[in-house]
């Protein structure tokens, strides 16, 4: 499919219980595609709904109306009403999930952190070390965290584990959110690599960076999401 991820008129709104029932509208009629090799990336400002429609993308949150097609399997899969095990399994082969901070797991490895999504998929434990160790020296993890669970490193050492866990995989949709948010600028670059290498390879990539420069050198094309949005936010 040369457009695996396709969003039609797609609306969230939240339901503000402790103000009796206030509606509050996020975003409605979000209609876009994202094509095999491109890095679409959302734009506009605080506040105006970037972060809820990569939830909705992911299936965190519920949606009022509209469909988010994604190609999984050589079959179309609508996220917006599809089984929860059917999301699940869509989010362990076809579509990939890179967030701000990383939910650490106690007792874990920075290792096994990053190589837990091939072996959930069936790669040999080796293998999938293997590949992990590749991914943190190209990110200049000290080696000498990679056996030691990350939920006592720096934000910054913190992001460069969850963008190798999420980088390791080849997911045909990848959905970013802020993945350079705590890098220098050395590893900002070494990102920057990494998702002109997916894009190479043909995945469909959709994000928010409000680095202008990360932004700048890996976007096609920047989408407005204020056109989206039901109510006007301030810049």
């Amino acid at each position: 499919m040369a457009t695996p991820l396709v969003i039609s008129d797609v609306a969230k709104s939240f339901i503000m219980h402790l103000r009796g029932g206030l509606m509050l509208p996020v975003v409605s009629n979000v209609t876009f595609c994202v094509c095999a090799g491109e890095c679409v990336v959302l734009g506009g400002p605080s506040g105006v709904g970037k972060s809820s429609i990569l939830k909705m993308l992911y299936g965190n949150y519920a949606v009022d109306a509209g469909q988010i097609l994604i190609d999984h399997d050589g079959q179309i899969v609508d996220i917006a009403s599809a089984d929860p095990r059917i999301v699940l399994e869509v989010r362990r082969k076809s579509l990939g999930y890179v967030s701000q901070f990383l939910r650490t797991v106690p007792r874990v490895s920075a290792l096994d952190v990053v190589a837990d999504p091939l072996m959930a998929r069936g790669v040999p434990q080796d293998e999938a070390r293997e590949r992990a160790s590749g991914l943190l020296a190209q990110l200049n993890l000290p080696r000498d965290l990679w056996q030691l669970p990350p939920a006592t490193f720096s934000g910054g050492e913190q992001q460069r584990v969850n963008i190798a866990r999420g980088f390791i995989t080849d997911h045909k949709v990848l959905l970013l959110d802020e993945p350079t948010a705590s890098l220098d600028a050395t590893n900002r670059a070494v990102v920057v690599e990494m998702i002109r290498a997916k894009k190479k390879a043909g995945v469909a990539m959709l994000g928010i960076f409000h680095d202008e420069e990360v932004r700048e050198a890996v976007a096609d094309r920047i989408l407005d999401v204020t056109q989206f949005s039901p109510r006007k936010v301030a810049a």
